[in-house]
């Protein structure tokens, strides 16, 4: 069996994954592996462990959802890690959700758009900094590989719902990321350890207030 194999039974056994949401999964990896050639959507050196690195480690938050879940905002989406992946998921688990992608980067932008036609996902691309972005709140807002702990709690805080919570992707650098950002915010957080990486953890955090 294939590395891209085992990966995909993974989705499909561990993380509830469905045979038709594997299918439009590899129409984002075929055309992110076609469109990084001319620009840089994710790292060269990771194309070819794409599905470990980038699908599964993505895909594996879908699972802390919460139950009244209605927008979905992902911040700096770069090459949809993980806002193309949870919207995947989402089309065939919960179609109602709707995703908004915030990405800067108009070439990446374009990229977004692309996949979201090609697999028909219910997304809004944002071509714009996330400072810049207003009138948007959001129930769940997600990260990966974005920022430090303190700097995503500035960019997030503005599009949290009353009951809404964070979920960000992490390294092995969060916890003293987390004990950094208690200088300004009150917050409580949970952290889970990633699948993908033995180095990783899922951050949630909820109640975040300015100190």
């Amino acid at each position: 069996m294939s590395n891209e194999e085992t990966v995909q039974n993974t989705l499909f056994n561990e993380l509830d994954v469905s045979k038709e949401a594997i299918d439009d999964l590899k129409v984002l990896v075929n055309l992110l592996i076609k469109w990084n050639k001319t620009i840089n959507l994710v790292g060269k050196s990771t194309i070819e462990d794409v599905w470990q690195r980038h699908v599964i480690d993505s895909a594996q938050i879908w699972q802390h959802r919460p139950i009244d879940l209605n927008i979905w905002l992902d911040i700096g989406s770069g090459g949809g890690f993980p806002g193309l992946v949870l919207a995947i998921l989402a089309k065939h688990q919960a179609p109602n959700v709707k995703f908004y992608l915030i990405e800067s980067d108009i070439r990446k932008c374009a990229f977004l758009k692309n996949v979201s036609r090609e697999t028909y996902l219910n997304t809004k691309i944002i071509g714009d900094r996330i400072e810049n972005v207003q009138n948007l709140q959001a129930d769940v807002v997600s990260a990966r590989a974005l920022a430090p702990v303190d700097t995503l709690f500035d960019l997030s805080y503005k599009f949290l719902t009353d009951n809404a919570f964070c979920l960000f992707l992490k390294g092995k650098g969060c916890d003293k990321e987390v004990e950094k950002a208690l200088d300004s915010w009150r917050f409580q957080s949970q952290k889970t350890k990633s699948i993908s990486d033995d180095t990783g953890v899922i951050l949630k955090v909820w109640n975040l207030e300015r100190e």
